[in-house]
């Protein structure tokens, strides 16, 4: 298992190294690894490696859903407005309608089963996604219309309704022997458990925080244990509430990040480190689940299932970008923004088959087929349509790392005064944030800070906090504030 385990480790990185030099998702290394590695070809990996899969499977899906509910945000989303919603909603809907329609004639699948594989394949994938549209932004392209902010807002969200649609029509597919009247009453019923059981532990984690000051406390590791609990709870009463751990998950998460912010954006970097190792055992152990044999034989089906669903998702979202005032070029770069499936099809894809379902092996190579097609021409597609779609603004090249340097903008981790009261505080978040400031009418880069003034009662999460915003336009940082120490 060890040999196994540095194998996978090994060529995870590998993998990585070699596909991050032609800007190509390293995932798709760590897939073809697993799949030539795996037990139907090679059989390089030892039984209780492949064993380890349930569990590295359900730690991610654990680990996106958290991640997820820390990323919500009401002020974030009150800026973004209607069209992200409609963009999060409107595509993941049309693309679910079609595979339900394509998958029977194409598959055979009941349509019930076909809906649960449109909503596995209907995510966006973030990791794709968000590191080209922050390039965009950084390039000064899209500044006018602020396209790649609504494209960033809308992929997370994106991915949040498709892994609750995923929820619900779980618990319909696994409520098919019973009567048709309980099914719909456990939906609710599921979703009304699943935030209750989610915002109670928050709640009584967010207390803790705010008593306890003790350095070895770890609010990080706390939150991804009472996560896995819940998980744990569910299965133990045999998934009678299917998609109530999906919910509380989020909401989890959602409760920590509004109620104890600083905590909870410290959790959201640990967990965004720990992702790495997570996501290479993933990919490589799902790789090893495939069997080519199955997955050649519904290659071609499976093609044409992928295809139904991103035409109608393409559709979805220019529905959703109707009046907005963007043009061909730019909706045809969301439309392509849109295409890439990786992360949450990679969690989701085998639990059909984990949960006995007759078509699971298919569903799950039809997962692993649509992440192998569609990351690397979406990553092509967005990188080649953006730089001729986008218009780029003058004198926006760089704009934060030029905005910042013009200010000399303090960091994370130094220690400010306030010219007028004398008071020292310590910047512990510093965010990038693109704003249409009062009275006009084209985005501008914008640098918020958040400074904690510790006082007398030294620890985690005490003590007030405050915000500073800067914009080229707005006051300069010297105006009122000096640096104490630089770290």
């Amino acid at each position: 298992m060890l040999y196994s385990l540095a194998l996978a480790i090994f060529l995870g990185f590998l993998a990585h190294a070699l596909l991050d030099r032609v800007r190509m998702p390293a995932l798709m290394g760590m897939l073809a690894a697993g799949i030539f590695f795996g037990p139907f070809l090679m059989n390089l990996l030892a039984p209780s490696f492949l064993g380890l899969f349930p569990d590295i499977r359900l730690l991610a899906l654990v680990a996106i859903l958290l991640r997820a509910g820390l990323g919500l945000q009401m002020d974030a989303l009150a800026q973004v407005g209607g069209p992200a919603l409609r963009m999060s909603i409107l595509p993941t809907l049309a693309e679910v309608g079609a595979v339900t329609l394509a998958a029977p004639w194409l598959l055979g699948f009941p349509p019930l089963e076909a809906a649960l594989l449109g909503s596995i394949l209907a995510a966006v994938s973030p990791a794709v996604v968000v590191p080209r549209m922050i390039d965009f932004l950084e390039k000064g392209r899209g500044l006018d219309k602020g396209l790649p902010v609504l494209i960033l807002a809308a992929s997370s969200l994106d991915n949040v309704f498709a892994i609750m649609l995923f929820g619900v029509l779980q618990g319909l597919v696994l409520g098919q022997g019973g009567s048709l009247a309980w099914t719909l009453t456990g939906i609710p019923l599921s979703l009304l458990l699943g935030l209750a059981a989610g915002i109670l532990p928050a709640l009584g984690l967010v207390q803790l925080l705010k008593k306890t000051s003790r350095p070895f406390f770890s609010p990080t590791l706390l939150a991804a244990g009472l996560a896995l609990a819940l998980v744990g709870l569910e299965l133990a009463l045999g998934r009678k509430v299917p998609q109530a751990s999906l919910l509380s998950l989020m909401a989890l998460g959602f409760i920590l990040m509004h109620q104890r912010e600083g905590a909870a954006r410290t959790m959201a970097v640990h967990m965004k480190k720990a992702w790495g190792p997570v996501e290479i055992l993933l990919f490589v152990l799902l790789g090893a689940q495939v069997d080519p044999a199955v997955a050649l034989k519904a290659g071609l089906a499976g093609l044409g299932v992928i295809a139904a669903g991103l035409a109608a998702r393409s559709l979805g979202v220019g529905l959703a970008l109707w009046g907005t005032g963007f043009t061909f070029k730019e909706k045809k770069l969301a439309m392509i923004s849109f295409v890439p499936k990786a992360t949450v099809q990679a969690a989701l894809g085998p639990l059909p088959l984990a949960l006995g379902l007759a078509g699971g092996e298919v569903m799950l190579a039809v997962a692993v087929l649509s992440i192998l097609v569609t990351a690397p021409l979406g990553a092509l597609g967005i990188g080649w349509w953006g730089d001729r779609g986008l218009s780029r603004s003058p004198g926006h090249v760089r704009p934060f790392r030029r905005h910042r340097d013009s200010q000399g903008l303090p960091r994370v981790g130094w220690r400010i005064r306030e010219r007028s009261t004398g008071l020292v505080w310590k910047v512990i978040e510093e965010r990038e944030e693109w704003r249409v400031p009062e009275g006009e009418s084209t985005l501008t880069p914008a640098i918020v800070l958040r400074i904690w003034r510790e006082q007398d009662q030294p620890g985690p999460n005490r003590g007030p906090t405050r915000y500073l915003e800067f914009t080229p336009a707005g006051p300069g940082f010297d105006w009122h504030w000096e640096v104490v120490e630089a770290v």
